[in-house]
């Protein structure tokens, strides 16, 4: 699953809870990994969400 994916969700209100509910094989590690990784590679990131809500 793209990281991007995960930020986006988070932009948009959804809960990690809800996100490990809805993605029963993310755990919270890999949540937090996300985070981390996202925050590290935050003009990546918010590229791909731009770049894929213009599709």
């Amino acid at each position: 699953m793209p990281v991007w994916v995960l930020v986006n969700a988070r932009n948009l209100g959804i809960s990690e809870s809800q996100l490990l509910y809805d993605y029963p094989t993310l755990s919270a590690t890999d949540l937090t990994n996300a985070w981390v990784y996202a925050e590290a590679n935050h003009l990546e990131i918010e590229t791909a969400i731009r770049d894929n809500e213009e599709d």
